[in-house]
């Protein structure tokens, strides 16, 4: 009995080892410091920190807090994990190695195991990259469709975007977004799409897109990204933010090496509009 009473306390031990790394993780992808989470999930700075030590006593109504707070399934973070030593190896070589050879590498991997690049141009970047603006010029200089995927989710779902995050959150907001992009990819190959600026933390989602797309990152500074919601009469980026542009920083650290998996990237800031599609005309028929 004694020897059954350790096994299951070590089993135990780690998975709240396994939950407390995956919350991490994901706060880390985010950009999040540890004390956002907790406003974010409802619980308090202390027992987050047990968490992400693998210390605490999580109950469910908890956890469950925290994964929806992440924007990921509960099961994600409880399902069990299996590594192959193969894989382990690949994580213990890459570990620590900086963006650009990270970025190198995945253009290897995917040149060598991955499938060819599809028809449909996938465009990555952050709000204020000028997705909505390159997007349909581009689709007119290559003779195609253009859409944006958040109209998609928004007839899908019936809601505006605003009423799917406040009614519903972003776990469910992700979910849609992977399966209407699917949906897209099957009954419009052809397609020129703008994909939201967090569409690379959605595994899934961000999975289609570099299996089935010609991704398309466009690159522009913090401020640029700023002046431009607020062009567009969004005041939302600075309200009740006083480190509005701080926190702007960290997301495009966070998300960069995400951006950088690209295909083709076009820094927007540096290049006028007609430049840009220019650009870009020139180097989709160069990749294809």
């Amino acid at each position: 009995m004694c020897i059954i009473v350790h096994l299951m306390a070590a089993a135990m031990d780690q998975m709240l080892a396994t939950i407390g790394r995956r919350v991490r993780g994901k706060r880390s992808e985010k950009g999040w410091a540890a004390k956002e989470l907790a406003a974010r999930s409802g619980v308090s700075q202390r027992f987050l920190a047990d968490v992400e030590a693998g210390r605490a006593n999580i109950s469910l109504r908890k956890l469950g807090a925290i994964a929806s707070a992440l924007g990921v399934e509960l099961t994600g973070l409880l399902a069990e994990e299996v590594v192959s030593p193969e894989r382990e190896l690949i994580d213990e070589f890459l570990a620590g190695r900086p963006g650009e050879e990270l970025a190198i590498a995945h253009r290897v991997l995917s040149e060598t195991l991955g499938p060819k690049r599809g028809s449909l141009v996938a465009l990555l970047g952050l709000r204020g990259a000028g997705k909505s603006t390159v997007g349909p010029l581009l689709a007119t200089r290559l003779g195609r469709s253009f859409v944006e995927l958040d109209e998609h989710i928004e007839q899908a779902a019936g809601l505006a975007l605003s009423e799917i995050f406040a009614v519903h959150g972003e776990a469910y907001y992700r979910r849609l977004e992977t399966t209407c992009f699917g949906d897209l990819l099957a009954s419009h190959p052809g397609t020129v799409v703008a994909l939201s600026g967090g569409v690379v933390l959605n595994r899934e989602a961000f999975g289609l897109v570099q299996r089935h797309c010609t991704s398309v990152w466009l690159k522009a500074t913090p401020g640029d990204h700023m002046q431009r919601v607020l062009d567009q009469g969004d005041s939302r980026p600075m309200a009740d933010r006083d480190n509005a542009m701080a926190d702007l920083r960290t997301l495009l650290d966070t998300r960069e090496p995400l951006y950088r998996q690209s295909h083709v990237t076009v820094d927007t800031s540096r290049m006028s509009v007609p430049g840009v599609v220019d650009s870009l005309e020139f180097q989709l028929r160069s990749v294809r």
